[in-house]
This record gives structure tokens, C-alpha cells and sequence, in this order.
């Protein structure tokens, strides 16, 4: 008989431990693959976006770019383009807000065409519009759409529909996922603009580090604001969002492939142990001990080459789909591709060089036998008599615990597997549902502990005061002011938020830990995120300018606040005229749920609609703790099952001597289950603090505007637990017919 033939009846007749292996290798290359695969698909994608519209290295804001000014910065760039930005409303029932870019040369950060004509420097009936907003409000090439602003209303032709690099994520004034029928922006050429057209924005491209270019400007000429690449709020909150999902598909992947090898160690023990005597028949027929070795580890070459190939293919195909359509909700990207790189062969490589290493060190020891050594059952483990059993207190342990305390002693390497498997299925669990627990608590924090509110009332844009305070009055409600700002200190720049109240009971303040905390008029306070970030604390001085002002502040920190969604400065009304800074409200709070239209105000939002935002918003994480929830009680199964199989064979023939010596079946079952249930609860208390770093890891990828308390509920660990210790009961009762239908006669025969 060959020995493929050989290999193939000892794969069907342990077919479901080899089949295990094949998907334990699989799922192992499909998980990262598929997750990494959905990273680099959006790492390539918007590579190739960005470098196909050739977005812009830094933006330079003033009021007015000046051709003097133009030219000392061209001293240092390799490239720059001018253009005006304003805000408008578009001319629809719900006046969106749309942002008009007038473009003087459209050669950095290019609109990109999806549909109709190209962009036209030359064309000033034209507009080239947002994508997103057209399907929005269901708009097409040809369509007439007018645009108001600074008392000005124009009206275009739309000759083109598509994207721009500025706005892969548009950041929405009332929610933070992007509501595309209020918001969006256009590109239209210089010639369009109604009169003398005086720019605002510098596009710059250099070929310098963006703080050396910092300076340089700093030294050159007077301006309000510069923007580098990496802190564009879109560009910042995309890659915040790939930097995430590449932490999951790096870490959670390595748990299946360490434990694919973990049962392809088991089983390749386990049937070299049983076939001890077809070994040394092969021997005694003259096969050489590095054909039988080779043999043997052609076992697992191919069942882990086949599951590592399939997941390969199929992990970039699946996995990226199913996250895509959450991504397009926030994100706006021409083509939506999974992507690919040469680390997804080179970790498939290693599972498939390595599992011949595991296969070999299970195959070695046999092969350095003679044949008639190898002809005999293997002689049992041998432990000595530890200090346990020559206490007193040995005498009164029962036969069970006994039992399995020096079975595990002699297989101190299955012992250890075992628990080492269990703690690879708990620490998934448990990042699972701590990432869960963590993104629930981040929800109640924001939406319970600090917001009271039932309503948001967003203040349209040059709204008299009298009109405002008129519906602040009507809905009993209190008037705040939210800015974009930018902050410097020790030597850092961060683009954040200010949030400006009057006296109101309607937000309430936490501290680093989510506790209630009173921050008085006198107070300016920094979120904690943000002061980590510039690292600073109470008592350190910051600098600060609401974007669009050249009124730089500088003042001290007097109180840190926790804040999970939106990180900058709080101070009261008061505190911000001390400054010497208008009080411009830009939204109304209230506890009323208020239905009405008001001329004066743009939009409303209640509690219900910002917290099913963040649902959406965090559905692709929810996707992801699905996901681990699911291999990982797959991965209990198949690593519990094994190792039960590989402890049945192990002790074979204790359990015949057992039988002969009277021990009933379910005497024999509780042995095995006690073993099962020990090793389970230490892998299971192992696996707790893994799976908090494992999702204290994933969490510190959100980025730097989401600040989280790592958090795990007693009722979570309790269902890891519930999970984990009923799939090793499970696998326990499946011995339960093994045990029974034991082969005496085989199991005791001695020693020839």
C-alpha cells in the first residue's frame, strides 16, 4: 500500500479532527485576510483617489490671499492654486447648506467627474456638483440649481456630477453622520463668480515636512489659519477610521492561526500515538525514518496549504462586503474595491511552513525509535511524588481530583495546551463584548450623563439676535455656540471644538471617569483627550482662535472634563466676553420636543435622532464584535473537541484498567469532565485580562477624537463564561459513547 494511499484513509477515518484543522487554517488566513484586505482596500482606493485628483499638501486660509503673499509662499512650494470658498443655500425646501468652491486652475485637489462633462475653467453657466447631495435630492446633468450667499443668488446648469478629495467625510453641522440631503458642496469655475472675485484659500503642495512649512510661512507672511494634510477633518477622520479596522485585522487573526497549530499538533499526536505499531511495521518493511517523518507531515501540509489558499481567496471577497455598506453611509469614495497585499501570501507562507514544523516536532520522536521499540504501545508518562502528595492533606482529596491532578502532571504539554486554547477563545469573547460594553457606555455617557436636552435647534446662519432669543423664549430653551477652533501648546497644534453655555442644567460636566463634575463661569476647561494629546494639564498655558478669526487667545487651563465625542475647550458666555470674543449662538437647547418651523432656525434634532446616529455610526464596530462573538465560540468547539480527543487517548487504557476495577461510565465521565472544567476555568481566568488589552488595543485605534473608559459588565463575563464552560460541557458529553464502546481487549493488551 503507498503511503498517499495510507495518508488519505487515516484523513477519513479522523475526518473530523483533520477537517478541523483545514478550517481552523482556513478561518485563521480568512480573517486577516478578509479584514486587512478590507483595510488595504481602503488604503489603496483612497490613495489612488487622492493621487489621481492631487489633493493638496496644506490649505492656507486669510481673508484675502494676496498676489505678495502668493509669491513669498511660492518661494517654498512646489505647486499652489487659489480659490474662494463660501458657504450657500441651496434653493430647496429644507435650504441646505452647500459649500461653493470657485476654482482658479482645478489642478489641486481636482473635482472628480462621475457623470456628465468634464470640469470647464472656461464654463460660468456651469456647476459641478457633490454626488452624494445630487442622489439626495434626486438631482441629474442638465438641472437647474441656485445658490445664495453674502446676499448673492446664482443660478447654474449642473454640467457634472461627482467627487471631491476635501470630501471623502463631510463633517454635518447637526449629526455626526453626514445627513447628504442638508449638506453638500459644488466646484465651479472663477469665471462663474458674479463679480471682482477676491480668494481666500491657498492650495499648496511641498516637498518638506509640514512643520518645516509651517514655518516657513510663519516667517513669510500674515495669515489666519494652515491646515496641514493629516489634520483635514476629512482626511483625519478617514484614516482614524482605517487605522481601526487595520488594529482588529491585525490582532485577532493571530489567535486563530496560533491555534491552528495548536490542533494540528494535538491531532498529529494523537495518531501517531495510535499508530505506534503500523510506524514500526513501515520501518521493519524498510521504509526509511525520513520517508515516514515526511509522511506524517504531509498530513497537515495540506490540509492547512488548501484552508490557507481558500481563505485567501475568499477572505478579500466576503469580508470587505459586508463593512462597506456601513463605510458609505459616513464616507464618500467614487469605488468601494477590496484591496490586497503581498503580507496576505507571506502569512498564508508562514501557517503553511509552519504547520510542517508543528507536524514535524509530533512525528520526530517516533522516528529516532527501532522498529521493535516502535512496535510496543508507548509506555505511560511517569511523574515522581511532589510535595501535594506527601502532605497530609493528599490523603484527604478524593479519587477524582487525585486522578487528574497527576494525569496532568504527566501530560504537562496537553494541560498547557489546553488552557492556552481556552484563553484564545475567552480573549476573543471578552474583547468582543468589551468593545460592545465600552461603545454602549460611550453612547450612555454622552447621550444620558451630559446631554438632558430632548432638543437641538441649529441656528441659521445670519439669524438677527432678536429672532433668536424670540425662539429661545418660545421653547424655554438656552442658547450655545459651537466652533471649530485650532489649539497650540508645547509645541503641538490640534484642531478641535469650542462649546460656549449660558447657565443651563440642559449639559451637564463628567470628569475623566464619567462622574459629575461643576465648572464654573470662571472656568476653561479642556477635554481629557485633548490635553493628552497637546500634553497639558490644569494650570498649563494653551493658545487658541476659532477658525476663520485671527484673534489668537491665550489663557490657562483651570479644570479637565471627560468628554466622549467631541474634544476642545468648554467655558461659559461670561468667560468668553472676559476674553474679549462675541457670544454667537449657534444652536438652541431645550427640553421640549419642538415640531415647529421657525424662520430663523436651519434644522432640528432630537435626543432619538443623534442616538440613532451613533448606531449607525458605530454599526461597522457592532459588525466586528459580531464577527468575534461568532469564530470565537467556533474556535471553543473545534479547540475543546480536540483536546478532549487527544486526553481520551492518552489515558485509553486508565480508563479500561478503571473499567475492569468496577468505575462505572458515568464514574469515567466525571474524571473528563473534571479535567475539561479545570483547564477550562484557568484558561477561562487567563483569558480575562488578554481579551481587555486585546480590546483596549482595538479601542485605542478610534483616534484622537473619541475618548472611551475601557469597560467590561459583570454580566458579559458572566455570559464568556456561560459560553465557554457549556461548549466544554458539550464536548464532554460526546464522549460519553466512546467511553462505553471502549475496546478492552485493544486498550489493555500489553506490552508485547
Amino acid at each position: 500500500m503507498s503511503l498517499s494511499k495510507k495518508m488519505l484513509r487515516d484523513i477519513k477515518i479522523n475526518k473530523t479532527q483533520f477537517i478541523s484543522i483545514f478550517l481552523m487554517a482556513f478561518l485563521g488566513i480568512f480573517a486577516f485576510c478578509g479584514v486587512c484586505g478590507e483595510y488595504y482596500g481602503l488604503e489603496q482606493t483612497s490613495s489612488d483617489f487622492y493621487s489621481e485628483t492631487n489633493l493638496a499638501d496644506g490649505w492656507i486660509y486669510n481673508t484675502t490671499i494676496t498676489d505678495d503673499a502668493l509669491d513669498k509662499i511660492n518661494n517654498f512650494t512646489t505647486d499652489s492654486e487659489k480659490q474662494l470658498v463660501v458657504q450657500s443655500v441651496g434653493n430647496f425646501s429644507n435650504d441646505p447648506d452647500i459649500t461653493l468652491h470657485f476654482v482658479e486652475d482645478n489642478e489641486i485637489s481636482k473635482f472628480h467627474v462621475s457623470e456628465g462633462e468634464d470640469f470647464n475653467l472656461s464654463d460660468d453657466s456651469g456647476v459641478w456638483l457633490d454626488k452624494r447631495f445630487a442622489d439626495a435630492q434626486n438631482l441629474s446633468i442638465g438641472d437647474n440649481i441656485s445658490f445664495t450667499f453674502n446676499g448673492i443668488t446664482i443660478e447654474k446648469e449642473i454640467k457634472g456630477i461627482g467627487y471631491s478629495p476635501e470630501y471623502v467625510y463631510e463633517a454635518s453641522p447637526t449629526s455626526i453622520i453626514p445627513d447628504f440631503k442638508d449638506m453638500g458642496f459644488a466646484y465651479l469655475s472663477y469665471e462663474a463668480f458674479p463679480s471682482d472675485i477676491q480668494y481666500n484659500v491657498l492650495l499648496v503642495k511641498f516637498n518638506q515636512s509640514p512643520d518645516d512649512f509651517k514655518k516657513s510661512l510663519d516667517d513669510s507672511v500674515d495669515y489666519l489659519s494652515f491646515t496641514k494634510q493629516s489634520d483635514h477633518v476629512s482626511v483625519a477622520q478617514f484614516n482614524e477610521e482605517m487605522a481601526q479596522h487595520k488594529m482588529i485585522g491585525n490582532v485577532f487573526p493571530i489567535v486563530f492561526i496560533l491555534v491552528t497549530f495548536l490542533t494540528l499538533l494535538t491531532t498529529m499526536t494523537r495518531i501517531i500515538a495510535h499508530q505506534r505499531t503500523q510506524i514500526g511495521v513501515l520501518k521493519a518493511v524498510g521504509y526509511k525514518n525520513r520517508t515516514i517523518v515526511f509522511h506524517y507531515m504531509s498530513y497537515g501540509f495540506w490540509l492547512v496549504l488548501a484552508g490557507a489558499i481558500l481563505g485567501l481567496i475568499l477572505g478579500p471577497m466576503i469580508i470587505p462586503n459586508l463593512f462597506y455598506p456601513t463605510m458609505t453611509a459616513r464616507y464618500s469614495l467614487p469605488e468601494w474595491n477590496p484591496g490586497f497585499d503581498i503580507s496576505f501570501v507571506v502569512v498564508a507562507g508562514l501557517m503553511v511552513v509552519s504547520s510542517l514544523a508543528v507536524s514535524y516536532f509530533a512525528a520526530r520522536n517516533i522516528s529516532k525509535e527501532n522498529p521493535a521499540n516502535t512496535m510496543r504501545p508507548k509506555a505511560p508518562n511517569i511523574s515522581s511524588s511532589g510535595t501535594l502528595e506527601k502532605s497530609g492533606l493528599w490523603d484527604k482529596l478524593s479519587f477524582n481530583i487525585r486522578w487528574n491532578y497527576r494525569d496532568a502532571k504527566r501530560n504537562k504539554f496537553r494541560a498547557l495546551m489546553a488552557i492556552v486554547g481556552v484563553m484564545g477563545c475567552v480573549a476573543l469573547l471578552i474583547s468582543a463584548f468589551g468593545m460592545n460594553d465600552s461603545m454602549e457606555n460611550l453612547k450612555t455617557w454622552e447621550y444620558d450623563d451630559i446631554s438632558h436636552f430632548e432638543s437641538k435647534l441649529i441656528i441659521e446662519s445670519g439669524a438677527s439676535q432678536s429672532d433668536i432669543d424670540s425662539v429661545t423664549d418660545e421653547v424655554n430653551g438656552s442658547q450655545i455656540m459651537e466652533q471649530a477652533i485650532e489649539i497650540k501648546a508645547q509645541g503641538n497644534e490640534k484642531t478641535a471644538m469650542l462649546l460656549v453655555l449660558n447657565d443651563t442644567d440642559l449639559i451637564s460636566h463628567t470628569d475623566k471617569n464619567g462622574k459629575a463634575i461643576n465648572l464654573s463661569n470662571a472656568d476653561i476647561s479642556l477635554s481629557q483627550k485633548m490635553a493628552e494629546s497637546l500634553d497639558v494639564g490644569v494650570g498649563d498655558t494653551i493658545k487658541w482662535h476659532i477658525v476663520g478669526s485671527d484673534d489668537w487667545v491665550e489663557c490657562k487651563i483651570t479644570n479637565i472634563h471627560g468628554e466622549p465625542l467631541s474634544q476642545g475647550i468648554i467655558l461659559s458666555a461670561e468667560k468668553l466676553e472676559d476674553l474679549d470674543l462675541n457670544f454667537t449662538p449657534t444652536s438652541i437647547i431645550t427640553s421640549q420636543s419642538v415640531d415647529d418651523d421657525y424662520d430663523s432656525i436651519k434644522s432640528i434634532s432630537s435626543i432619538d435622532d443623534m442616538v440613532n446616529a451613533w448606531d449607525k455610526m458605530t454599526s461597522s464596530v457592532m459588525m466586528m464584535v459580531s464577527i468575534l462573538i461568532f469564530f470565537a465560540v467556533l474556535l471553543a468547539i473545534v479547540v475543546l473537541y480536540n483536546l478532549g480527543i487527544l486526553s481520551f487517548t492518552e489515558i485509553e487504557r486508565e480508563i479500561a484498567t478503571l473499567k475492569v476495577l468496577g468505575f462505572k461510565t458515568g464514574d469515567l465521565r466525571k474524571l473528563l469532565l473534571t479535567q475539561n472544567l479545570v483547564f477550562t476555568a484557568i484558561g477561562f481566568i487567563l483569558g480575562i485580562p488578554l481579551g481587555f488589552y486585546l480590546m483596549t488595543l482595538m479601542m485605542d485605534a478610534a483616534g484622537e477624537s473619541l475618548y472611551y473608559i475601557p469597560s467590561l459588565t459583570l454580566e458579559n463575563i458572566a455570559l464568556s463564561a456561560v459560553i465557554t464552560f457549556a461548549v466544554s460541557i458539550a464536548v464532554n458529553l460526546m464522549f460519553s459513547g466512546k467511553i462505553k464502546n471502549l475496546n478492552m481487549v485493544e486498550a489493555l493488551k500489553d506490552v508485547e
